[in-house]
């Protein structure tokens, strides 16, 4: 017989007294049972080898065989990610699983390492989790392994839900230094990713004289690809950026002697460091300045379907940590629905009055005509 187990058909058949369980690998009944008609003949012909369990890869051997020179391929125009898969490899290579077969690791083993290495941040541990949740997802989808396994992450992960007031902003703007505060200012104005803003080309730019649009044609994902339009703030930075650079038709908006061509994040930090200590602004990572300018987004109220595509996020649970509806909002919801509640109430009652009165007209005619 056959059945489905997760998002493949297994095989369920006794021979010879035994009972046997094998994954077809199959994603249709139809397939599933021309691969157990097929198992059942090389039974058949003696050829006992086909329901030997073939040896898995162990963790160990996976990360150093497949999943690093996959990453290395994958993330090589994104540093930081391909740095980030890196270290949590590391991590992984200590772990007291690392010598199993990679089909047999459950997420009890993952919660065992955080226990044992509760000492670390938990921002620590979730690098090393996740890099093992997507070399155990990559397995599965390289047919390594029959099924995916849960890995929950640890709890108390700090994540970037500060956002600066406006005071805040104008002092650090104050403070920062060429190119720096031009890139914080579109930034602040857009909700782009700082990497984004590095990679800004001027072909992907259009300018005209009170208004302009940004096209972000690469990403993370489909949905970083995005068209957002500037804010006056933004498009003053622009239009003065294209007249210092002669006005250029293609190119870096910010060019920098490095070996990419452009900015980078790491040759700012400098710059950074400096108007937090001239600004006395409390000390706050630059991918704050995206969240500030998103949530301040979320506050006006805009829908967070509408959020997630200016965001360039492909799921709508990341674009949830941008939205903080305020005591005073939620009021305003309320109102608003208790208005309209009341609203078409008294419309009801007015197309009441209006038949009734139709009715008094109609009766006051007839006993006119009797």
């Amino acid at each position: 017989m056959i059945y489905k187990k997760g998002r493949y058909y297994m095989v369920k058949f006794r021979w010879q007294g035994k009972l046997f369980r094998k994954s077809t690998r199959a994603t249709n009944t139809k397939t599933a049972r021309n691969i157990e008609g097929r198992i059942r003949s090389e039974l058949a012909q003696g050829n006992f080898g086909i329901l030997e369990k073939k040896l898995k890869p162990t963790l160990e051997e996976f990360l150093k065989k497949s999943f690093l020179p996959f990453v290395e391929t994958e993330h090589k125009a994104k540093p930081a990610t391909l740095t980030y898969y890196k270290y949590g490899v590391k991590g992984l290579q200590s772990c007291s699983f690392v010598k199993m077969p990679i089909d047999e690791i459950t997420d009890q083993h993952a919660k065992e390492y955080a226990t044992q290495n509760e000492h670390k941040s938990p921002s620590t541990l979730n690098n090393v989790l996740r890099t093992l949740r997507r070399a155990l997802n990559l397995a599965v989808e390289w047919n390594v392994m029959d099924r995916p396994v849960r890995i929950r992450l640890a709890k108390g992960e700090r994540q970037r839900e500060r956002v600066l007031t406006e005071e805040e902003r104008a002092a650090y703007l104050k403070a920062c230094r060429q190119p720096w505060r031009d890139i914080t200012t579109v930034m602040l104005g857009t909700g782009m990713r700082p990497g984004e803003v590095h990679k800004m080309r001027w072909e992907n730019l259009t300018l005209e004289e009170d208004w302009g649009f940004i096209s972000i044609l690469e990403g993370k994902s489909k949905a970083a690809r995005r068209r957002l339009p500037m804010v006056p703030e933004v498009l003053e930075v622009m239009k003065r950026r294209y007249k210092e650079q002669g006005q250029p038709s293609e190119g870096w908006v910010f060019p920098a002697a490095t070996k990419s061509g452009h900015t980078e994040e790491d040759a700012l930090k400098r710059s950074h460091l400096d108007a937090l200590d001239e600004s006395k602004v409390a000390p706050f990572p630059p991918y704050t300045m995206r969240h500030s300018a998103l949530t301040d987004l979320g506050i006006l109220g805009i829908d967070p379907f509408t959020l997630a595509k200016i965001a360039g996020h492909s799921s709508i649970i990341m674009t949830q940590r941008y939205c903080h509806p305020q005591a005073d909002s939620i009021q305003r919801a309320f109102e608003a629905k208790a208005g309209r509640q009341k609203l078409v109430t008294e419309g009801g009652h007015r197309e009441k009055a209006a038949n009734k009165s139709k009715e008094v007209d109609t009766a006051n005619t007839y006993e006119s005509v009797i």
